[in-house]
C-alpha cells in the first residue's frame, strides 16, 4: 500500500488533527505569485470546495496537493505527516480531472482496474475490486463498453470509480462538472454528494460555479488573487460575508459605500449617501473605517409607501428580467444599482419606486476598492 513520509510538521503532537493542513502555502511561476501564503485545513469525511474566478490560484493549490506542482514555500501535511516532501505516486490521493482522462483503448472495467495493477493487490482480486467500484457509481452494467460509447455523465462516473477503487485518503476533483450540460450537472451534484457521504471520504473540489459549490459543500474556501478571502460553511458565507468582494461574488449583493461612525459589539452604525443605518457587524470592521452596506435581491422589496420600522431608498427601475417564478428588477438609486426580487406584476422600466429593507436582516462588510469595478463591468 501507500508509504508516507515520517517527517512531522512542528507542533505535531495534537490530537484530533485535521486530515489535511496547509501552512503558508505559496506557489510562484517565475515572477507571478499564483498562491500567496494560504492557511487552511480539511476535516475527515467532509466535502470542501475551493471557489473563485479563473486565475485565483485554486487549481494551483489542487495540483500542489496532488503532487503535480512543487510547493514554492510553506508546507502541506496529511494525517500529520509532511505531504509536500512525498513523491506524487506515493501520496494516498487520487484526482478526477476535468476531461476525465480515460484510456480510449481500454474497456470501462480495464480503466478502473488499471491503477490496481500497480499496487500490492493480488491479480485474483483486481477484477472483483474494480467491479465493486463500478457498482458504487452504478456503472457495473457497462463494464465491457469503451469510453467513446458512454455519455459525459457516464464517463465521469467511470473516472470516479477509477479514483475511489484505490481507497485514497483524499479525492481531488478539478472542475469535474464543467463539460456537462446544466441538467446533467445538477444530477451529478446530487450523485457526488451522495457518493462522498456513502464512502466517508474527504473530497476537495475546485470550481468557479457558486451554485455548484453551495449544492455540494460542507465548507467553502473563497479565493481571490492567490489569497483566501473567506472560509466557512455555505450558510455563513452567504449570510455573513466578511468583505465586499465575497458579498458581490457570492449571490451578487449590492454594496453601498459607507463610513463606520459607531462600533458596538454586535452592531455598527453606517453613514452613507443614502442615510444612516444600524446593522449587524463583522469582526473586520473598525471605528472610523470604510465599509459597505450589503443588500441581496431577496432582502429588498418594492413598496407603495414608506413602512414603519424599515429603511427605504428612492429608486428608478432601469431593467427587468422575467425568471418564471419572479421578476428580477434593477433599480437605480443614484450612482448605485440595487437588484430586487419581485413576485407580482412589476413596475415598468422608468417608474420611480420606493425600496424597503429590514436593517436587522442585512449586514455590513469591510470595504473593497474592486466592488465598484465589479458592479460596473458585471465581472465575477
Amino acid at each position: 500500500m501507500t508509504s508516507r513520509s515520517s517527517r512531522k510538521l512542528e507542533g505535531g503532537g495534537r490530537s484530533a488533527r485535521p486530515l489535511l493542513e496547509a501552512f503558508k502555502l505559496t506557489k510562484t511561476y517565475g515572477t507571478v505569485q499564483a498562491v500567496r501564503g494560504v492557511d487552511f485545513a480539511l476535516s475527515e469525511n467532509s466535502y470542501v470546495t475551493l471557489l473563485g474566478p479563473s486565475g485565483c490560484g485554486k487549481t494551483s493549490i489542487l495540483r500542489m496537493i496532488g503532487g503535480f506542482e512543487s510547493v514554492s514555500s510553506g508546507a502541506l501535511s496529511l494525517d500529520g505527516n509532511r505531504l509536500d516532501e512525498t513523491a506524487a505516486n506515493q501520496r494516498p490521493i487520487n484526482t478526477v480531472f476535468q476531461n476525465y482522462a480515460l484510456f480510449p483503448h481500454l474497456s470501462v472495467l480495464e480503466n478502473v482496474a488499471f491503477g490496481l495493477s500497480y499496487r500490492d493487490v493480488a491479480k485474483s482480486q483486481i477484477k472483483a475490486l474494480a467491479m465493486d467500484a463500478l457498482k458504487t457509481v452504478q456503472m457495473e452494467a457497462m463494464a465491457d463498453r469503451r469510453p467513446r460509447q458512454l455519455s459525459g455523465g457516464q464517463q465521469q462516473r467511470v473516472a470516479l470509480a477509477r479514483a475511489i477503487v484505490n481507497e485514497p485518503r483524499l479525492l481531488l476533483l478539478d472542475e469535474p462538472l464543467s463539460a456537462l450540460d446544466r441538467r446533467m450537472r445538477k444530477d451529478m451534484q446530487i450523485e457526488l454528494k451522495d457518493l462522498q457521504r456513502r464512502l466517508g471520504m474527504t473530497f476537495l473540489h475546485v470550481t468557479h460555479d457558486q451554485e455548484e459549490a453551495f449544492a455540494l459543500s460542507d465548507q467553502i474556501i473563497v479565493m481571490r488573487d492567490g489569497r483566501i478571502e473567506q472560509q466557512g460553511s455555505p450558510e455563513a458565507i452567504y449570510a455573513q460575508p466578511e468583505t465586499a468582494y465575497v458579498a458581490d461574488f457570492i449571490g451578487g449583493a449590492a454594496c453601498i459605500p459607507a463610513d463606520v461612525i459607531v462600533r458596538e459589539e454586535t452592531n455598527v452604525v453606517l453613514k452613507s449617501a443614502f442615510g444612516t443605518f444600524t446593522v449587524p457587524s463583522v469582526p473586520s470592521l473598525s471605528m472610523g473605517g470604510k465599509a459597505v452596506l450589503c443588500l441581496r435581491p431577496e432582502q429588498v422589496s418594492v413598496v407603495q409607501a414608506e413602512p414603519e420600522g424599515k429603511a427605504t431608498l428612492k429608486a428608478r427601475v432601469v431593467h427587468q428580467v422575467y425568471r418564471g417564478s419572479d421578476w428580477l428588477l434593477e433599480c437605480d438609486c443614484g450612482d448605485q444599482i440595487v437588484q430586487v426580487l419581485h413576485r407580482d406584476t412589476p413596475p415598468a422600466v422608468g417608474d420611480d419606486v420606493i425600496l424597503a429593507f429590514d436593517t436587522s436582516k442585512v449586514w455590513a462588510a469591510a470595504a473593497d476598492p474592486r466592488v465598484a469595478t465589479l458592479s460596473e463591468t458585471g465581472a465575477a
